[in-house]
């Protein structure tokens, strides 16, 4: 058997980029890393093993209650008329919307018949 391989030339096995990083910069960029604070969304809501606490719980709860009331006007009576983001716009609304508009005032339609509106 012969010591030296024919197969390619020597700048193939070369170390290049494969070098260990000395431990100095290792120490140095876990200073800089924050290993000790949450993630965001690391909590999830209907989890039982979740070891917030009761407050904690109830001032999520509130907050979520509050952005449900802060909703813009506009998002408001989007959930009355779908065709309105549209013709607000200046736009033809989508079909979808014309459809969601037809069925809705088919419905009212019907309940009155019933007298239950």
């Amino acid at each position: 058997m012969s010591l030296h391989s024919n197969v390619g030339s020597s700048q193939i096995y070369e170390d290049g980029d494969q070098k260990n990083v000395p431990n100095s910069v290792l120490e140095e960029s876990k200073k800089d890393k924050r290993f000790h604070e949450g993630q965001s969304h690391s909590h999830k809501a209907n989890d039982s093993k979740d070891e917030r606490s009761i407050a904690n719980k109830l001032a999520r709860e509130e907050k979520r209650r509050k952005e449900d009331d802060d909703e813009s006007e506009e998002t408001k009576q989007t959930k009355t008329d779908p065709r309105l983001p549209a013709t607000m716009h200046g736009n033809e609304p989508s079909k979808g919307a014309k459809i969601d508009a037809e069925i809705e005032e088919e419905e009212k339609e019907t309940l009155k018949k019933k007298g239950k509106a």
